[in-house]
């Protein structure tokens, strides 16, 4: 088994931030999405620390990190993102942003620049989520992401009952057992449901495109995008950031359900 080290960082006056560090060499930082947690990447955490020093965050009010009213947003969590990468004196990494944690490492280096980045991977994330285009890629149409605001993300069992249904038709492809679907529930359910509903509103409403650009022009970059609006994915990608490369893989949870896969994507592109 891979040791792992886990501290706490303070990221803001009253805040800290669950962090796991494993392995040593060029590090290796990945950012879990709305509301989920270091846990999701074991698998990573477990063959990248063979070569790299793995460092993988809770976002705050996220897993084990403190539960907050204030900064449940994108711009906050990119400066916590900035305290931890400072407070690990970390150089040269890796930033591999899940979903809504790609928010966090652009808005990471739309703050502090690529001084601490050599290149960046983006995990099934648009850089604009909402779109009244048609050939955008986004997270969906206006009239279903209202829907789940304000159907779903009002109290703990809406928060369940659409994190269990996201997970079961879009995250993974395959019959998950019991254990894993309740397993990969619990972890989104760390976060309470009256914060899950600022980070979905403040995901929904960022606007990356100028950093994506900035991103592909300043490092390399990396885009891994599921199956399922893949074609979508792969236009808007090339046409915004040309140089991005692309890879299709999966659902959204790819790096968990097809872990080999998406592991040997990165570590070629790293390498």
């Amino acid at each position: 088994m891979t040791k792992v080290r886990e501290k706490y960082i303070q990221a803001d006056s009253g805040v800290e931030l669950f962090v796991q560090e494993a392995g040593s060499g060029e590090p290796i930082v990945f950012i879990p999405g709305f509301t989920f947690t270091t846990e999701v990447f074991e698998k990573q955490v477990e063959h990248f620390a063979k070569t790299n020093r793995v460092i993988v965050v809770d976002p705050r009010s996220h897993g084990r990190s403190t539960v907050v009213l204030h900064g449940n947003d994108y711009v906050t969590h990119g400066t916590d993102l900035h305290a931890v990468l400072e407070e690990l004196d970390v150089k040269n990494a890796v930033l591999v942003g899940w979903s809504f944690g790609c928010l966090t490492a652009w808005e990471y280096v739309k703050q502090n620049g690529y001084e601490r980045v050599k290149s960046m991977v983006f995990v099934d994330m648009p850089p604009k989520s909402l779109s009244i285009s048609k050939a955008d890629w986004v997270e969906g149409s206006l009239d279903d992401i209202s829907g789940i605001y304000n159907a779903y993300l009002r109290d703990s069992k809406g928060q369940r009952d659409f994190i269990t249904s996201y997970i079961t038709s879009v995250m993974i492809q395959r019959e998950l057992s019991d254990e894993e679907l309740t397993w990969i529930v619990e972890q989104s359910l760390k976060t309470p449901y009256y914060i899950a509903g600022s980070l979905f509103a403040s995901g929904m409403f960022s606007d990356y495109r100028e950093e994506a650009k900035k991103a592909s022009k300043a490092v390399p970059t990396l885009n891994i995008v599921a199956e399922h609006w893949s074609e979508t994915a792969v236009n808007y990608t090339n046409q915004l950031t040309p140089k991005t490369k692309v890879e299709v893989l999966g659902g959204h949870m790819m790096f968990w359900e097809h872990s080999d896969k998406f592991n040997e994507i990165v570590q070629r592109f790293i390498q």
